[in-house]
């Protein structure tokens, strides 16, 4: 493997990590939210780190990232309006007290 692509891929590898760990630790509904998004856009690097060094006259993976990005925006945006709703019928935004709606 090419050492400089190494380079680009560690903080990719270091991001999805973190997200992972905090999309299982959290009990926020927001910082699991922020912890997808930070696993969504490890995966967006991704794109354009293998679009670079496999295909670098082309911008497929470059435009592939921009529509990944706003499909996440718009996922974040129905998300926080799901969990606004949740917060006004709970009272919390603790994902264990949302359970409470089931009664």
């Amino acid at each position: 493997m090419d050492l400089n692509l190494l380079w680009y891929l560690v903080p990719s590898v270091v991001m999805f990590a973190c997200g992972v760990y905090g999309f299982v630790t959290r009990k926020n509904m927001i910082a699991i939210l922020i912890s997808l998004e930070l696993m969504l856009n490890s995966a967006d690097l991704n794109f354009a780190i293998f679009n670079r060094f496999l295909f670098p006259g082309s911008m497929e993976g470059m435009v592939f990232t921009l529509f990944a990005i706003a499909i996440a925006a718009a996922e974040t945006a129905i998300a926080i309006a799901i969990i606004i709703n949740i917060y006004r019928a709970v009272g919390s935004t603790n994902v264990l007290e949302s359970n409470k709606m089931k009664h």
